[in-house]
């Protein structure tokens, strides 16, 4: 394949369509901070959920229909979009090839950003680790406890697509989008739990800017996962996301 593609390689690129994740391997936590936290940390017009209340999660995909598995690690907020209930993504980090962050960083507007991540499982005990800049700003110990029959109903995923301004001044060429995504779970087994959270401060990686959350539950899920298409649902104020846009890269301020 050369830098130009044929129209063949396009339609067979093309024709691929949803990404599948079979096999997937997923540490999760269900937790619940402040609400003046979540306030700060969700973006217009993304409303904060009636409790401020989200989801880490770190999993590991064995394969995919795009090449090679990888691992990754993720941190929602619940939130609301008009009448729909959904999730505002506000970190990905991912440890894989490159291919993977063009996927779902330019395609579909998750923040990925490349780390070191940990998953590992014995027995009922379950473990990981994110880690970036030497710094593992994420620990998630867990024990599981027994297990659940079907999945809870999951809601949309609400992104953010915009391109920063060329000539470096504030502001995007072009505009910015609010966007939703939906994951489609084939649950093959739900084990739940409870877990030691821990969060360390990390500028490149704020996480901890959570505070001292909450742990309502602890899961290990056994899945084939359907990333399906998004939309763009609404073009929104560039000015008012402009503070918002810096969670997909290193924010360093010059001296």
């Amino acid at each position: 394949m050369g830098f130009v593609k044929t129209a063949d390689e396009l339609e067979r690129y093309y024709r691929q369509g949803a990404r599948e994740f079979p096999n997937a391997k997923i540490l999760g936590v269900l937790f619940e901070t402040e609400k003046e936290i979540v306030s700060r940390l969700v973006p217009p017009p993304l409303e904060p959920a009636d409790s401020p209340t989200g989801l880490m999660f770190i999993a590991e995909y064995p394969e995919t229909n795009l090449g090679p598995g990888y691992r990754e690690a993720a941190l929602f907020l619940n939130c609301t979009y008009g009448q729909e209930q959904g999730s505002y993504c506000l970190s990905m980090p991912i440890e894989s090839e490159e291919s993977r962050l063009f996927n779902g960083r330019d395609i579909f507007g998750f923040p990925k950003k490349r780390a070191t991540i940990h998953l590992e499982k014995e027995g009922s005990r379950v473990s990981g680790w994110v880690e970036r800049h030497g710094i593992r700003f994420l620990e998630i110990t867990a024990l599981m406890s027994g297990s659940i029959p079907e999945m809870p109903p999951m809601g949309a995923n609400f992104l953010f697509k915009a391109m920063p301004r060329i000539d470096l001044k504030p502001g995007f060429d072009g505009p910015v989008y609010l966007c939703r995504q939906k994951t489609e779970i084939q649950m093959k087994r739900l084990d739940i739990g409870t877990a030691d959270l821990v969060l360390s401060w990390s500028d490149a990686d704020p996480w901890a800017e959570l505070g001292n959350p909450t742990v309502a539950m602890a899961f290990y899920l056994v899945s084939d996962n359907t990333m399906l298409p998004g939309k763009v649902l609404t073009e929104v104020d560039a000015d008012a996301y402009l503070s918002y846009s810096f969670k997909g890269t290193d924010f360093f301020q010059a001296p």
